[in-house]
C-alpha cells in the first residue's frame, strides 16, 4: 500500500515537474534573449536546482541526522546573484530546511547533498568523486560526460540538461524516470 501511495506522489511531482520544465522550455528564449543579462539564466537555474530535489532518491543516512538542513553547495564563485537563496528561501526536502552555502574547495563528506560546479571552479577535477549521496550539478556538455551527474547546456537560448545516470547511481542516487524523460541526453 505505502508503495502505491509513494508512486502515485511520485507520478503526480513528475507531472507538475514535466509542467515546469515545459513552461521554462516556452519562456527559456525570452528569458536568455537578452544575453547581456545573465542573471535571468541564473534564476532558471536555480529553479532546477531546487527542483532536482523532488525527482532523487537519497540513499539512507546520506542526509545526515533530522535535524541537518539539506545543504545546496555552491563551488568555484556565485554567479546567482542572490536568486537562489531567493527560491530556496523557506523550501524543505525530504523534511529538512534547505541551506546555502558557498564554498572554494571540495566539500567534506556529508557537508552537501547538493555541489553546483561553476565553470569558474577549474580546480575541481573529479566531479564523481565527492561521496556516496552528494549530487554534483554543473554547466557546459562536457560536465557530464567527465563524471558530473547533471550538466546544464544552453541549446537555442534555453536552459536544459544533461544527466549521467551511471554517476549518480555510483553514487547511490536514484532519478525519476520523469527527471530522466526530461533530460537533453542521458548518459548510462
Amino acid at each position: 500500500m505505502a508503495q502505491v501511495i509513494r508512486s502515485r506522489l511520485f507520478c503526480g511531482a513528475s507531472l507538475k515537474f514535466l509542467g515546469l520544465v515545459a513552461l521554462m522550455a516556452a519562456l527559456g528564449p525570452m528569458f536568455l534573449s537578452r544575453a547581456a543579462d545573465q542573471s535571468l539564466e541564473y534564476q532558471v537555474k536555480a529553479t532546477y536546482l531546487l527542483n532536482f530535489t523532488k525527482f532523487i532518491e537519497w540513499p539512507p543516512g546520506a542526509l545526515g541526522g533530522p535535524d541537518s538542513p539539506f545543504n545546496i553547495c555552491i563551488l568555484g564563485g556565485d554567479r546567482f546573484g542572490g536568486a537562489l537563496e531567493q527560491i530556496v528561501s523557506g523550501e524543505v526536502v525530504s523534511g529538512r530546511k534547505v541551506a546555502i552555502q558557498k564554498i572554494d574547495r571540495e566539500p567534506l563528506p556529508g557537508s552537501c547533498q547538493i555541489v553546483f560546479v561553476n565553470t569558474q571552479a577549474e580546480a575541481f577535477s573529479n566531479p564523481s568523486g565527492l561521496g556516496r549521496g552528494v549530487l554534483t550539478v554543473g554547466e557546459g556538455e562536457a560536465f557530464a560526460r567527465n563524471g558530473g551527474m547533471i550538466g546544464f547546456v544552453i541549446e537555442n537560448r534555453r536552459v536544459t540538461f544533461d544527466i549521467n545516470r551511471r554517476a549518480a547511481e555510483a553514487a547511490g542516487l536514484r532519478f525519476s524516470s520523469g527527471l530522466l524523460a526530461v533530460a537533453k541526453s542521458v548518459i548510462k
